[in-house]
This record gives C-alpha cells, sequence and structure tokens, in this order.
C-alpha cells in the first residue's frame, strides 16, 4: 500500500463520516416517534441551558407542522456575574431562535431560593411548589376521584446526572420528580397528566464527539431494549432522540450554534467555543421517559 493510498484514509473519513450521519439524522427525523399537538415545558437552570443542551430538542419540538406549544421556564437570572437582566434577555432571544413561537413563551424565575451557584443544591420542594403554582394551581382542590389535572401535557428537565453534575442541574431533576409525584399523591389508579423526559447525561469521551456519537447512541437506545419503546399511558414515546443535521435548513448544527454566538453573547468566553465545536448536545439528544406509581 503506497504513501498516498495511506494518506488518502482520513480524507475519505472526513468525508463519508458527515455524508453517514445526514443520513442517520434524516432517517431519525423521519421515523422515530416524536411529540405532537403536546403542550411542552422545557425547565431549565440556567439562561444558555436551552442553547447548549436542549437545542436539538426544542427545534425538533418546535417543528411548524409538530402543533407542539413548547414553553421554557428557567428557574435563575444566572445572576452570578451580575448580569442577571443580560441573560433573562438573552434567553428570549435565543429562544426565538430555536423556533418558540412568541416571547411570551418563556418564563425567568428569579428568587432567593434557586441562586446560580456551583455549589447550591435547589430544595425539590420548592421547585416541585413553583410547578404546582404554574401547571396545576387547582390541585389540593382536586377530589380525590377526580382525574389530576395540568396545564401541560410534558415536562422536559435533566436527568439525575444534569449533564455536567451542575448541583443546579440535578436539582431540577428531583424536583421535577417530586412535582410528578405530588399530582399523583392521593390519586390511587390514575395516570399522571405530565410525562416527564429527561436528558441523557453520558461520559466525558461521549460528550466531546459531536455527531460521531450518532452510532453509540443509537446502539444505546437499541440496547435499552423493551424500557426504551415503553410507551406512557397517554401514548407518549419511551423514548425521544433528537439528531440536527449538520448543515443547512431550520433543524441544523448552525441554528443551535446561533443561538449561543448570536443570543448569549455575555457567555461567549473561550471554553464555550469548544463546546459548540465539539459537544454532542449541540447537535444529539435523547431523552427518556420516567416512569411513576400512584
Amino acid at each position: 500500500m503506497d504513501f498516498l493510498t495511506v494518506a488518502s484514509f482520513p480524507v475519505i473519513l472526513l468525508g463519508v463520516l458527515p455524508l453517514l450521519y445526514t443520513y442517520t439524522s434524516s432517517t431519525t427525523q423521519a421515523r422515530f416517534p416524536t411529540l405532537r399537538n403536546k403542550r411542552v415545558c422545557l425547565l431549565i437552570a440556567h439562561p444558555d441551558d436551552e442553547a447548549m443542551f436542549f437545542a436539538p430538542t426544542v427545534l425538533a419540538l418546535t417543528r411548524p407542522d409538530s402543533g407542539n406549544h413548547v414553553k421554557i421556564l428557567c428557574l435563575s437570572t444566572g445572576n452570578a456575574d451580575g448580569l442577571g437582566e443580560t441573560r433573562k434577555r438573552e434567553l428570549v432571544k435565543s429562544a426565538m431562535l430555536l423556533g418558540l413561537r412568541s416571547e411570551d413563551d418563556v418564563f425567568v424565575f428569579d428568587s432567593p431560593d434557586f441562586p446560580d451557584s456551583m455549589t447550591t443544591t435547589w430544595k425539590s420542594d420548592r421547585i416541585s411548589a413553583l410547578l404546582r403554582s404554574a401547571f396545576a394551581p387547582r390541585l389540593s382542590a382536586s377530589p380525590r376521584d377526580e382525574a389530576p389535572a395540568a396545564g401541560i401535557d410534558v415536562l422536559i428537565t435533566f436527568d439525575d446526572s444534569g449533564v455536567s453534575s451542575h448541583p443546579n442541574h440535578v436539582s431540577l431533576y428531583h424536583g421535577a420528580r417530586t412535582f410528578i409525584s405530588t399530582l399523583l399523591r392521593g390519586k390511587p389508579g390514575w395516570a399522571s397528566p405530565v410525562d416527564l423526559y429527561t436528558l441523557t447525561s453520558v461520559g466525558l469521551l461521549r460528550k466531546y464527539t459531536s455527531f460521531l456519537d450518532a452510532c453509540t447512541t443509537m446502539a444505546a437506545v437499541l440496547f435499552r431494549g423493551e424500557k426504551a419503546r415503553r410507551m406512557s399511558d397517554k401514548g407518549n414515546p419511551g423514548t425521544l432522540v433528537n439528531m440536527s443535521l449538520l448543515f443547512g435548513g431550520r433543524e441544523s448544527y448552525g441554528a443551535a450554534r446561533r443561538a449561543m454566538t448570536e443570543a448569549h453573547k455575555s457567555q461567549m468566553v473561550w471554553f464555550r467555543w469548544g463546546w459548540i465545536l465539539t459537544s454532542r448536545y449541540m447537535v444529539i439528544n435523547d431523552l427518556r421517559l420516567e416512569h411513576f406509581k400512584a
């Protein structure tokens, strides 16, 4: 095998791998089950979480033909550096770039209960109480024999590792689970009116392999077998896999990148460029349906 043949392998791979990913992402968008005609709330901890971690999901759920109504609830202004008001405006701009219907669909909560901190764990009962007041304000007055009701159909947030192990992210997982459990408390035999999906955290190597993680993601979903396919009582999919295109179209890596670089300008320090260029979360999301018993 001569030198030119060997030297051409990396060039061929650079061309073939993006094409394989493009085929995989297009197939995923067309054939994998998704949510339709749902009221969806994305629960995040800080402005920019929606772009850094959930952009593929938001882009998929805001497709014009999906019928979904997506809202974002952010539990802090990200005011650790005194930029809270700026970051609130940046979140709204990012949300519009990612396809939300209106600026009024973005809610930012500013409370001493939820400080932007790398060392503070937010209390689950406080998060649950906030979600109840926002989406199930009449829960306490609901008769025992009446089905629980809520103002949303789907809640999406981080899993118990929070992608980066950030305590604020992890707190959202526990708070969201507490909220769903509260909806079912004293309601034996009823299904939850809200399905909870959590973003799957992956190891360090996979986290920084960008679109190359597509095959591993698909293999992991298949390996989960029946658990991945088990639907909710409302008929929603057991797993959501969203893969954005690398180039072109509204559901693309470029849309996620713009949500960071054009909207969250105050956060564009050097290491954020590394995340934008290499993180699989900029192009790939897989979310698991959480199951509960009344």
